[in-house]
């Protein structure tokens, strides 16, 4: 029998594709919501100074919401992108590595003992807490002979994340501030403010910058250690940047909408089937697609129980916790 012989789909297409469907699910994003809102004053909002109800719905609620989503989406699938490339671990991801609860932990305190830190310096104290969370349980992880395995780190990552999260509770108990830092953490986009992207989305576009930058190294980091060293990569000066990026790409997103897993854990797999294992490729259409699925997940929280808003963080637990059950069964090897 005759084999048939597939044509490649040519990468730009893909990037294309993904970009093209990312445009009509904001679109949609902007339409749809607790009132469902004309596309005549969605297009108006955003290219006019004309003003309305509607419109001003649009301009300092619902834009400033989906901007916050599009931009969390982006950095947590990047960031799990380059976690999972950097220690070639396929179940890396910043919710379940401790990059978030230690963000969520440095919150608590910056609340309790600094409450009149500005966005900004709460801001950094999540950068410092993700990076803590990290430290931990990389430390915890290389402490056995034989060095990381995709198992042993998970099993880290969960230790050491519901005790950065005990201590945020604590924190909140202790002093009475459980309500403010629910507020923060709960895991939405709801309420963000320009102001606040003003500060955040900086950090995330030179975050995803220099990671798009490293990403041939990174490609030559995630074949193994041998490999990169015999090619003469420095791979203690590039493991130290990317992990400053990932620290930057999770605090800022803890620091905006709070706890979110899976995102990172999910999207990059899946980016894998369609563009492979290069990571100057999965980079881009990561942050491509990360973006789109937080949109999605964003609307679908404010209109399937309309006018309440359905928590962002239990649709995206719903979605993700499958893919994370089905890379256990399969012995922690990725999707690709």
């Amino acid at each position: 029998m005759k084999k048939i012989m597939r044509t490649p789909i040519p990468y730009l297409v893909k990037l294309l594709t993904a970009i093209a469907v990312f445009v009509c699910v904001f679109g949609i994003s902007l339409v749809f919501g607790a009132a469902d809102i004309a596309l005549r004053d969605v297009w108006l909002a955003l290219v006019s100074s004309t003003s309305n109800d509607q419109i001003s719905i649009i301009r300092e609620i619902r834009l400033p919401r989906e901007v916050a989503a599009l931009f969390v989406g982006a950095a947590l699938a990047v960031s799990g992108a380059i976690m999972q490339g950097m220690t070639r671990n396929p179940l890396a991801d910043p919710g379940l590595l401790g990059l978030t609860a230690g963000a969520n932990a440095a919150l608590a305190i910056t609340i309790a003992f600094l409450p009149a830190a500005n966005y900004f310096w709460t801001m950094v104290a999540c950068f410092i807490g993700a990076a803590v969370g990290a430290s931990l349980v990389f430390g915890i992880g290389a402490m056995k002979k034989g060095g990381f395995s995709p198992i042993r780190i998970v099993l880290a990552g969960a230790a050491i994340s519901a005790f950065l999260y005990a201590i945020a509770e604590g924190i909140g108990i202790y002093f009475r501030i459980s309500k403010d830092v629910s507020m923060w953490t709960a895991g939405g986009t709801i309420g963000t403010t320009w102001g606040q992207l003003s500060i955040i989305v900086p950090f995330i576009l030179i975050g995803m910058t220099i990671s798009f930058f490293l990403s041939r190294q990174l490609t030559i980091l995630s074949l193994s250690e041998e490999v990169a060293v015999g090619l003469g990569q420095k791979t203690g000066h590039i493991k130290a940047i990317l992990f400053a990026v990932i620290i930057i790409l999770a605090g800022a997103s803890v620091a905006l909408v709070g706890n979110m897993a899976f995102i990172g854990l999910m999207i990059p797999h899946i980016v894998r089937v369609f563009v492979g294992t290069d990571y100057r490729f999965i980079l881009p259409m990561s942050a491509i697609v990360g973006a789109t699925f937080m949109l999605l997940a964003d609307t679908l929280g404010r209109t399937i129980n309309a006018p309440y808003e359905t928590p962002v963080v239990a649709i995206v637990t719903v979605a993700g916790l499958p893919f994370f059950l089905a890379i256990v069964r399969r012995g922690g090897k990725a999707f690709s």
